[in-house]
């Protein structure tokens, strides 16, 4: 079953994704090399689960065969194999999808701030659009807050999870959670002021201010603050409190930020994040976002 089918071109989809795999090491996504690989690029496997899909699934796409992929997962594959925007728009058009709009936030990293991502071993990082949407995280991002791109979509966004889920809240000491809880607000309201005709924002904000009476109060302080460096503390349930350093780097037009936690050296913050890498995301007990 090649050519078009229901708007998809599989036979040139299934070339464009072994192509892109057979032009990506292991090194370019973070992974480890290991043993000496017969062909050139990626596995399967590794796609896949980078895509977060299964092998069987990516398999079938590859052969000309199987689905047609919806946007979400059209999405999550020109992420693992980081892919270009032109790229990306292509990879969309193959699949019969027309390529999502770039003048919102868009949910697509740069190559290059994910190739920063994955040289990070030993900081826990992740890329989050200004709005709080979880794009990409790093391993240790996730043994220290939970793998965010495993939770449904609407799950994923860092605000919504603060105000409407309790045990988003339990990674973070119960004393430092107001400040949190300003600094969320206030930069969504610097978002939706900047960004007054794009309606993400202003419905992150409205489901907000019905859901959440904490939420609704702070929105009427009118408090307007850019996420930037602070200090933050996290309570992990394995190697326990950290206190840890967070720089905020933002890309050009200033939609994507790479947040970046580290300790400083010598001290017992440092200790355990090093403790935690080495443990990972195994037993891992919570599943929550800073």
């Amino acid at each position: 079953m090649t050519g078009h089918a229901g708007g998809v071109n599989r036979a040139e989809l299934a070339d464009f994704l072994r192509r892109g795999r057979a032009r990506l090491e292991p090194s370019d996504v973070g992974l480890a090399p290991g043993a000496r690989r017969r062909t050139p690029g990626l596995r399967r496997e590794e796609v896949a689960s980078l895509a977060g899909m299964s092998v069987d699934y990516y398999t079938r796409l590859e052969q000309s065969r199987g689905p047609r992929p919806s946007r979400q997962m059209l999405t999550a594959l020109a992420r693992a194999l980081r892919l270009t925007n032109d790229e990306r728009d292509h990879l969309f058009h193959l699949a019969g999808e027309e390529p999502p709009r770039r003048d919102g936030a868009s949910s697509h990293v740069r190559p290059g701030l994910l190739l920063v991502l994955d040289r990070l071993h030993d900081a826990p990082a992740m890329v989050i659009t200004d709005c709080g949407e979880v794009l990409a995280q790093n391993a240790l991002s996730r043994a220290l807050s939970g793998d965010a791109l495993a939770r449904p979509p609407r799950e994923r966004n860092l605000v919504r999870r603060f105000f409407l889920d309790a045990a988003a809240r339990e990674l973070l000491p119960p004393e430092d959670r107001p400040e949190h809880a300003r600094a969320h607000v206030a930069n969504l309201r610097a978002v939706t002021a900047a960004r007054p005709d794009d309606p993400q924002p202003a419905a992150l904000v409205a489901e907000l201010r019905s859901a959440s009476e904490e939420f609704a109060r702070l929105w009427e302080t009118h408090e307007v603050a850019v996420r930037r460096a602070s200090a933050k503390r996290f309570r992990h349930p394995v190697v326990g409190l950290l206190e840890l350093d967070c720089e905020v780097l933002l890309t050009d037009d200033r939609r994507h930020q790479l947040i970046l936690h580290t300790a400083r050296p010598g001290t017992a913050s440092h200790e355990r994040l090093q403790l935690l890498r080495v443990v990972g995301v195994q037993d891992m007990t919570t599943d929550t976002a800073p």
